[in-house]
């Protein structure tokens, strides 16, 4: 692309008649920038015949080569050794008086450019007063003679074929075409995209609030006779009598069911870990309205889509269940010792749910509660003093805005407020229980801690570790570290229909067919209508053709390639349909057809395998405050939709992912939704 600020390109080779061949001056010229307004059109003009001789009416058009960038090419006769030139903007639609560049004339002499290639500054009328755009220059020049020009001029149009889509970078903007979209009725959509809406699959989960989705107590009931707990004489090193039962036997459960450097780790932490932190229990700490219960349940369903047995235990849902969902804030107050007694009953009674589920081969129990007294905190470390490593999650928020939000939501969703129809009433109930809390409050000092301070903000905010060690504590930091709350849209499609798809063959690296190319065509159409005020949105494909043909009409936004969303591998079944695999490997197939989430083609990948390879997928689309189109394909799509979805890792062989049909998956502060367009039959 040249250099910006070379005076002397490298691809520049001295004077035009240099060894008298008569050579000629081949001239690149690119401009780029990331505010380009839509309704004016970069010119050159300047000394030659070619580009107007200084007569703007005559300059030579600019083309678009990117979503931000313009290109123009031509070729000055050798007889031309001097060029001045000038860039200027023209109205798109031809009225209007143009716009030429600050400054004096660009010079080129013998292919050399005189001086740095310097901004281009344009200052266009806009609503009464002048506004300024800027615009990155870039010049290449070559000299060449007339045989090499004619010669790559043949090789160009021999080459142009859609199969080089493998060639292009793994990061590219497509360029945005002047003369509009096909407009045919089978490439067009209606206007109301909500018309192509469908039906969800059975596979699908509505919207829940997230505390219903913890674990279901086992034994709260009327019935049921509660320990009583002297709180204050509990301490991380006293001998109080441990209420777990201890009569449960453990079984051989502790490997992860996953693949890979899960599986490698989780074997590691076996034979170099106490026993106890083989089985882990996160224990989240924090005011109410600060996001606890939201980060349990995205915590909960990483680390069961990586294959770890893990749990949620909500103990907001103990209280409801023992004591009612129609508790005052006097019910929270720390000088009110039948509350304090109560809340600490139902810790106590989630704690021992945790910790037996644990003794019966769970790994890692989420624990949600507000736990914000060093009294609590002390009685759940000696209730797993033996069995359990716990570490704690204090999340802080300082952001008014944010709690104030929270609190909103907290009264709209949670059971606490479902029989109260005064919103206002409600907020202020809820307002001084949290003020209650605030009185007792005390930050986490104690053992291992992962502290989140002011995440949900959108401005970076801070986390502070102490004494984490361990594979599994690493990743849930790691997951923890790019998490937040900012909603946006994640669009998941299959590729368009392919030939091998037409033949049913798996795997192989075919192009579209006719019904094929045809959704590529809606499915911009789609993106363009859905996605039109969200200019910061990308298009992530995998690296094989039939993605990134599909997504070739979709301009205007960057496309990222991924081999880690390339479909599953194969191996030696690649491009074989499964009647042929049935015929000549029946074992093989019968080994599928028994567990197709384990089942790994030989010399190929199973689901699990593509689990793994998917995490830095789903660790970006968690970082991503905009919204993502990733166009994929089935296996692939089915493991993400699962970890969306938190779908048990059994189900991802079975997962509905039809062809020429989009999923979207709404991601904020209210959970998971989704929604499906098909687009075509």
């Amino acid at each position: 692309m040249g250099s910006s600020s070379s005076k002397h390109p490298t691809s520049s080779h001295g004077s035009l008649d240099e060894g008298g061949n008569g050579g000629q001056l081949y001239v690149s010229l690119k401009l780029e920038s990331f505010n380009i307004r839509g309704d004016l059109i970069p010119h050159v003009f300047g000394s030659v015949p070619i580009i107007g001789s200084w007569d703007p009416s005559r300059a030579l058009r600019m083309e678009r080569e990117s979503a931000s960038m313009w290109e123009l090419s031509f070729v000055v006769p050798p007889n031309h050794e001097t060029l001045h030139f000038h860039f200027l903007l023209k109205p798109k639609d031809r009225e209007g008086p143009y716009v030429v560049e600050d400054g004096a004339d660009r010079l080129l002499i013998g292919g050399n450019l005189e001086g740095d290639a310097r901004t281009a500054v344009f200052r266009p009328p806009e609503d009464g007063h002048e506004a300024t755009l800027e615009y990155k220059v870039f010049v290449k020049v070559d000299n060449v003679s007339p045989f090499d020009l004619a010669a790559s001029w043949r090789a160009y149009k021999e080459n142009l074929r859609p199969s080089t889509v493998r060639g292009i970078p793994d990061i590219s903007i497509n360029a945005a075409p002047e003369g509009g979209q096909e407009s045919g009725s089978t490439m067009s959509l209606e206007l109301d995209l909500e018309s192509y809406v469908v039906p969800l699959p059975s596979c699908a989960g509505a919207a829940v609030y997230a505390a219903n989705l913890a674990e279901t107590p086992r034994s709260v009931g009327y019935n049921w006779e509660s320990p009583k707990y002297d709180v204050s004489s509990i301490s991380p090193s006293s001998s109080t009598t441990r209420v777990v039962a201890a009569n449960h036997a453990a079984p051989n459960k502790a490997i992860p069911a996953a693949a890979g450097a899960v599986a490698a780790a989780a074997v590691a932490d076996q034979m170099h870990e106490p026993k106890e932190d083989r089985r882990l229990a996160i224990v989240l700490v924090g005011l109410p309205a600060r996001g606890k219960t939201f980060t349990a349940a995205k915590l909960t369903r990483y680390l069961r889509w990586l294959g770890n047995e893990t749990k949620n235990f909500n103990v907001g849902k103990y209280r409801r269940l023992r004591h009612g969902s129609n508790q005052t804030a006097d019910f929270f107050r720390g000088d009110n010792p039948e509350g304090m007694e109560a809340r600490n009953e139902v810790a106590a009674l989630a704690m021992e749910d945790m910790l037996s589920w644990m003794q019966e081969g769970g790994q890692v129990g989420i624990f949600d509660a507000t736990n914000s007294s060093r009294q609590r905190r002390n009685m759940l470390m000696k209730m797993a003093e033996g069995i359990c490593k716990i570490i704690f999650l204090e999340t802080i928020c300082n952001d008014e805005r944010i709690i104030e939000r929270n609190v909103r939501l907290k009264i709209q969703k949670s059971p606490d407020y479902a029989e109260e129809t005064d919103f206002e009433a409600g907020q202020r109930d809820f307002k001084e229980r949290l003020a209650n809390y605030d009185k007792v409050y005390e930050p986490v000092e104690e053992g291992s801690y992962i502290k989140m301070i002011d995440m949900a903000s959108g401005n970076g905010g801070q986390i502070q570790v102490n004494n984490i060690s361990g594979y599994l504590p690493g990743r849930i930091v790691f997951f923890l570290v790019n998490t937040h709350l900012t909603p946006r849209p994640i669009l998941l499609t299959r590729h368009g229909e392919s030939q091998d798809n037409v033949r049913g063959r798996i795997g192989g690296d075919s192009v579209l067919s006719d019904l094929g190319n045809i959704y590529s065509k809606k499915l911009a159409n789609f993106v363009e209508k859905r996605l039109k005020s969200e200019r910061t949105a990308s298009i992530w494909t995998s690296t094989l053709q039939r993605t990134i043909i599909t997504a070739t009409p979709i301009v205007g936004f960057p496309k990222v390639q991924w081999r880690a969303l390339d479909e599953i591998n194969a191996g030696v079944c690649d491009g074989m349909a499964y009647e042929e695999i049935k015929r000549n490997m029946p074992e093989e197939y019968q080994s599928r057809k028994n567990d197709k989430l384990r089942y790994r083609y030989p010399r190929g990948e199973s689901y699990l395998d593509v689990i793994q390879r998917l995490e830095p997928v789903i660790i970006e689309l968690e970082r991503q405050r905009a919204p993502v189109v990733v166009i994929s394909h089935q296996a692939v799509l089915r493991a993400l939709y699962a970890y969306f979805a938190d779908k048990p890792l059994k189900e991802i062989p079975h997962i509905e992912v039809p062809l020429h049909t989009i999923i979207e998956i709404q991601m904020g502060v209210t959970g998971v939704q989704e929604k499906r367009y098909k687009l075509m039959d």
